[in-house]
C-alpha cells in the first residue's frame, strides 16, 4: 500500500508552524496539555501526508 502525499506547501509550513507554537506554549505552561496535539500537526506537515484528508478525499497538494 503506498501512501500518496496530499499535503500542499502553503499547507503544510502551516501546519509546521502552528504545531511547533502549540508545543511551545504548552511546554511554557501557557495553555493545557491539550497544546501537545500541535505534535500531530507537526508529524502531518513533515511527512505530507493528512489521514482526514485521505478519509475525506481531499488534497492540497498539486502533486499527483
Amino acid at each position: 500500500m503506498k501512501i500518496s502525499m496530499n499535503v500542499g506547501s502553503a499547507d503544510r509550513w502551516l501546519r509546521v508552524i502552528a504545531g511547533v507554537a502549540l508545543v511551545a506554549l504548552t511546554l511554557s505552561g501557557t495553555i493545557g496539555l491539550w497544546g501537545w496535539l500541535g505534535l500531530v500537526a507537526v508529524a502531518t506537515g513533515i511527512f505530507r501526508f493528512c489521514p482526514a484528508y485521505a478519509i475525506l478525499g481531499t488534497s492540497t497538494c498539486k502533486v499527483e
